[in-house]
């Protein structure tokens, strides 16, 4: 194998579903500013908006996620269009 190929911070990372509450660890380089407790282990916390324990496609739910009520606005100005 090739020296120096992989990245220095390669570590085990929490990735947390904020929709559900789900956490996972895997192994990532990614850059995290919070951290989080687990089992007596602290580990860089990557907050999520949706992963597949909340996906439709890996669920079976059709589950609509709105964080910034995007939903409302567009059924504010479309949604009452039939009643006319």
């Amino acid at each position: 194998m090739k020296k120096d190929l992989h990245p220095d911070n390669y570590r085990p990372v929490v990735f947390k579903d904020m929709s559900n509450d789900e956490i996972f660890i895997s192994r990532s380089t990614i850059n995290a500013r919070e951290t989080i407790e687990i089992d007596g282990v602290t580990y860089p916390l990557v907050k999520l908006e949706i992963t597949s324990a909340s996906h439709p496609f890996y669920t079976g739910k059709q589950k609509l996620v709105d964080t910034a009520g995007r939903v409302d606005k567009f059924m504010s100005r479309y949604g009452n269009r039939k009643k006319k």
